[in-house]
């Protein structure tokens, strides 16, 4: 039988003030209305990791009964948002101080506001992460979706991250459903590849072992980035789901029609999240899974796996920190 998973992914709106170059999902957001309300969450299992996005997740005014609700579900809640509203995040992690928070930055100033158009959104971003830094928030960071556009932008954050103590999270341009893109493509990747070592060498030498093992995560970015096979098997809807702003659970937000997108069932409609989990429905989604042709590092999907088969990270960085330095 399934285990209950670990880690999920709430998307609890497709509303978005961001117009980035990257994602469509401002083109498509979801009516108010049909966003499942903060009650459905309460049939969620008990989890080691909850993310909330979207969208922006801020721009739902019950946010707040989410996040009270959720808390009773996982130990770590981590937002990730754009910072555009300003107040309304200052005053949910005054209520909430032990929330964490991911505010995504493109590059500095005028490539993350031309990426992710809008004008102002970097300063923005960047004074929500310090003032939450002067409140004593301990889980902050940002994180940047690596394109051809900005693989220059990748070192500056870096060094900004480090300099501010905070966490800096790598991803890479894909296409999904999720960002309703098609064309997102790599024209440069020997480019983005080079920055990227520099990136993995820089980690390596740090003293702290996340660090390191950030370092494998970018060492398998980069292989994606060229084409390459995934280096950890995908367990998308084994240890990890998502959930869309109407209540569909799907095993992970990088399905495209074009490979296969399947849901297991709508979790507002689920007598129990172990009924849907447990479904024939979804057991067909897992073995779509188990076959999927898609190349993909894959957004969400790491963590978890990484803890299950920690031994293959564990000597990539010995042979790395210690044999090749």
């Amino acid at each position: 039988m399934v285990k209950n998973p670990s880690d999920a992914a709430l998307i609890i709106t497709y509303r978005c003030p961001m117009n980035c170059i990257m994602c469509r999902i401002h083109d498509y957001p979801s009516e108010q209305s049909e966003e499942i309300g903060p009650g459905v969450f309460e049939k969620l299992p008990h989890l080691h990791f909850i993310n909330i996005t979207g969208g922006e997740p801020f721009i739902r005014d019950d946010l707040e009964e989410i996040i009270k609700i959720v808390q009773k579900k996982t130990p770590r809640i981590v937002i990730s948002t754009s910072g555009w509203f300003t107040d309304k995040i200052i005053h949910l992690f005054q209520k909430f101080p032990r929330l964490g928070i991911r505010v995504s930055l493109e590059g500095l100033s005028v490539i993350n506001d031309e990426l992710r158009g809008r004008k102002g959104s970097f300063d923005r971003g960047l004074s929500v992460l310090l003032t939450l830094k002067k409140m004593g928030i301990k889980d902050i960071g940002f994180g940047i979706t690596i394109s051809d556009r900005n693989a220059g932008e990748i070192l500056k954050l870096y060094d900004l991250a480090k300099n501010l103590g905070m966490e800096l999270a790598t991803t890479a341009t894909h296409n999904s459903f999720y960002f309703h893109t098609s064309g997102n493509h790599f024209t440069e990747p020997e480019n983005i590849v080079r920055h990227l070592d520099i990136l993995i060498n820089n980690l390596l030498k740090e003293k702290n072992p996340k660090s390191w093992f950030r370092a494998y995560f970018n060492h398998g970015l980069k292989n994606y980035v060229m084409g390459g096979r995934r280096l950890l098997p995908c367990m998308a809807g084994t240890l990890n789901f998502f959930i869309d702003p109407r209540g569909y659970v799907y095993p992970c937000n990088g399905l495209e029609q074009r490979f296969w997108k399947e849901h297991m069932g709508n979790l507002a409609h689920a007598e129990s999240f172990e009924s849907l989990w447990r479904s024939e429905k979804a057991e067909c989604v897992r073995k779509q899974v188990l076959t999927c042709q898609k190349n993909c590092w894959m957004v969400g999907t790491v963590a978890p796996v990484m803890k299950r088969t920690i031994s293959v990270p564990l000597m990539w960085i010995i042979k790395n920190k210690f044999f090749h330095r």
